[in-house]
């Protein structure tokens, strides 16, 4: 693991995935990768590792990671492996409540659905087996039930992101930390990478609420 992305979920980490795919950090372990490759769940059971070796096999065929769950465990990944170099993707707090919630709905709606194909049937039948690590990920960032039914009030959330930046940006050194605001672009991660900037190609801007819905539909003609 040489990139561990520690930013919580709809701060830019699908485009973070992709700059660092583009860089020669990749692959990138992401949420989707799970939702792509389902028997990835089983590296998550029966618990998460506590050893570096443990966290190897968990991430074989993986560079770099992003977003949850990987990226919940950034503190664990950080001390696992020393060398790696840690990046908190940021974004203003209250669009990202209104986006983290866009997502939380279009995925809880999508789960919900009556009358699902037998690909979707499946999907969640296998998916289901890491929702408890994604619910224990979930109360234990916001510190409410019911997730992902119920989401947390916008000024407690808030409050929650805001906690979570700072004990980033408090735990690690900063040559071994950016906090990096996906809209700076190449330059500031190249930089923090020790990469060339790609010439003449534009920083990834990739919307995961519009994969997400790409992803689901998908599942109605095949798995």
């Amino acid at each position: 693991m040489e990139v561990i992305g520690a930013g919580l979920p709809r701060t830019g980490t699908l485009s973070l995935k992709a700059a660092l795919e583009r860089l020669g950090f990749g692959p990138c372990y992401h949420m989707f990768e799970l939702y792509d490759h389902l028997e990835l769940i089983d590296r998550w059971l029966p618990g998460v590792p506590d050893t570096r070796e443990g966290w190897e096999r968990l991430f074989a065929g993986y560079r770099s990671c992003a977003d949850w769950p990987a990226g919940f465990f950034w503190r664990p990944l950080a001390e696992a492996f020393p060398e790696a170099r840690v990046i908190l993707t940021v974004r203003d707090p209250r669009s990202w409540y209104d986006s983290f919630r866009s997502m939380i709905r279009l995925r809880v709606a999508s789960m919900a659905q009556e009358a699902p194909s037998p690909e979707e049937l499946e999907f969640r039948t296998r998916f289901a087996r890491i929702q408890p690590l994604l619910r224990r990920i979930a109360e234990e960032t916001f510190g409410a039930g019911g997730f992902p039914y119920r989401m947390p009030a916008p000024q407690p959330a808030v409050r929650a992101f805001e906690r979570h930046i700072t004990t980033v940006e408090e735990s690690l050194p900063p040559d071994r930390l950016l906090v990096f605001d996906v809209r700076e672009g190449w330059e500031p991660l190249c930089a923090f990478l020790g990469v060339a900037v790609p010439e003449g190609e534009p920083f990834p801007r990739l919307n995961d609420l519009d994969a997400v819905r790409e992803r689901f539909a998908a599942l109605k003609t095949s798995l």
